[in-house]
């Protein structure tokens, strides 16, 4: 009957974690270049309807990676991207993306809009579940300075309940208000400093 050895188990472990393809906390360099293709490079997106995830609080991006993997999310671009990816990958992407600061709106002030969508935002009480200053917290996105184009995109999307793996809530929240009424959050959430 083998003995257990204590040294051998620990030096099985070592080089177990050795081989592994990333450090621990820290995001393979190859799967970061993966993600920045549509996210960009430090994960802010310049590509339309594709979300930024620099600033993200970290259980946001681990859930939606994790439903992403298991298929609970449909997002057609990322399909196959995460199979197999462990657990502790997903988290480490988490926390290098949480860690990244969020752009600066590069598009131009509409005012009219922006005040439009201002009171909208403080009328339907996004800031309970965001934070007033809506930077997110634990497993609700952060919505300042996220591409208006993406809210746009996913309002409109919660609104008709075809936003498979998101939170049903947001289409009790968004029900009756009116595309241009949307339009005018997305401006206003997009040009608001994180």
């Amino acid at each position: 009957m083998p003995v257990f050895n204590i040294r051998k188990a620990w030096a099985f472990l070592g080089v177990a974690l050795l081989a592994t393809p990333f450090s621990w906390g820290q995001a393979p360099a190859s799967r970061v270049a993966l993600c920045g293709a549509c996210h960009g490079a430090q994960g802010n997106s310049v590509i339309p309807d594709i979300p930024s995830l620099a600033g993200q609080p970290k259980v946001f991006l681990e859930n939606q990676l994790v439903l992403i993997r298991e298929g609970m999310r449909d997002i057609p671009q990322m399909k196959g991207q995460l199979n197999n990816v462990p657990d502790a990958e997903l988290t480490a992407l988490a926390q290098h993306y949480a860690a990244l600061p969020v752009a600066k709106p590069t598009a131009a002030r509409r005012q009219e809009l922006y005040a439009r969508g201002e009171t909208l935002s403080k009328d339907m009480r996004c800031g309970i579940c965001h934070l007033p200053n809506y930077v997110g917290r634990e497993q609700m996105p952060r919505l300042a300075g996220q591409r208006e184009d993406y809210l746009l995109h996913t309002m409109r999307s919660m609104k008709a309940n075809q936003s498979v793996g998101r939170d049903p809530i947001m289409t009790a929240s968004l029900y009756g208000i009116s595309d241009a009424d949307l339009q005018a959050i997305a401006h206003y959430l997009a040009q608001t400093a994180p």
